[in-house]
């Protein structure tokens, strides 16, 4: 599925990137990418490790300069005026950068001084926001007293104080326990359905299908497909998976028994996906062959990273 292009002027798009590039010393990690995101949808870059979509966010959020291309938010171009764009972005980074010696709501108000909010708004908006984040009865607590979710959820308070129209979150939920991640999947949930654009980062492919209106596949620095979660499994994918492994004396058997009744197959080890259009047709062949496991289960956004991305490890 192309990337389709839209006027950079649009009031309904958020952001516009034409050609996209970005270089460090001599190498090139954003290869002239072109993405459109809309005023109030969520966007989700999805990819392996080095695939791009880090530094792509990095320089939406201003914070590194682009090497080439366009790139206009919010109404503006990011080159010609940073400073009115950026006022209007709130960011949550990877890493926990929350200052240790103040505490939760100073964070707050301390933060809020870059955006030159007066201190009483800061401190009325951030007990609203500490409030929002469920973080209210800790707003005297020192940053150590906190958990990893209470401070992940004390970032997206912060970045939120400036009230932006476009908040970018880079890993989220990263380390975070289930119950921490579907609190903040309820917020940033809540954050949409007010109109707000958020663009995100993450590795869990289950947040970007619940939270991502649409992503974009990145890899070696190109956009290699963007489109509604759902379209893309099922246009990409298929719409059911079969994982099957096989005994050790099996594997050569099941491959030629694939190749002959053409079902499209990923192996990895001992280990076999098929994508099949019909599962009733197939499934009874598969059963002459020996194995230890079958699994039929419906095709999600995981299968489609792997089936882009690959199944090996990367550092």
């Amino acid at each position: 599925m192309s990337t389709t292009h839209s006027d950079p002027n649009d009031n309904s798009n958020a952001v516009h990137a034409e050609k996209l590039r970005r270089t460090f010393n001599g190498f090139e990690a954003v290869l002239g990418i072109d993405f459109t995101i809309k005023s109030g949808e969520c966007y989700g870059f999805l990819g392996p490790n080095g695939a791009g979509k880090t530094t792509t966010v990095s320089m939406i959020q201003g914070h590194l300069p682009i090497s080439g291309g366009k790139l206009h938010l919010l109404g503006g171009d990011m080159e010609k005026d940073p400073s009115s764009i950026k006022a209007k972005i709130g960011v949550v980074p990877q890493e926990n950068n929350l200052d240790r010696d103040l505490t939760v709501l100073q964070n707050l108000i301390t933060y809020a001084r870059y955006f030159n909010i007066p201190k009483a708004v800061a401190k009325e908006r951030g007990l609203e926001l500490l409030e929002f984040m469920q973080l209210g009865e800790r707003a005297d607590a020192k940053i150590t007293t906190l958990s990893g979710g209470m401070q992940r959820r004390l970032a997206i308070a912060r970045a939120l104080i400036n009230r932006p129209r476009l908040l970018i979150l880079d890993e989220p939920t990263t380390g975070l326990d289930p119950q921490a991640r579907l609190m903040i999947w309820q917020r940033l949930q809540s954050l949409k359905k007010e109109g707000m654009t958020i663009i995100l980062t993450t590795h869990y492919m289950d947040e970007a299908e619940r939270l991502c209106d649409r992503i974009g596949m990145m890899d070696h620095g190109l956009l290699l497909i963007e489109g509604e979660p759902g379209e893309l499994i099922e246009s990409e994918v298929g719409k059911d998976v079969i994982e099957i492994a096989v005994t050790e004396s099996e594997p050569e058997k099941l491959r030629d028994l694939l190749k002959r009744i053409d079902v499209p197959f990923e192996r990895h080890g001992e280990n076999f996906y098929l994508y099949p259009k019909s599962v009733s047709d197939v499934m009874p062949s598969l059963l002459t062959i020996e194995h230890n496991k079958i699994l039929h289960r419906r095709a999600s956004l995981e299968d489609l990273f792997l089936r882009l991305a690959g199944r090996s490890l990367r550092e």
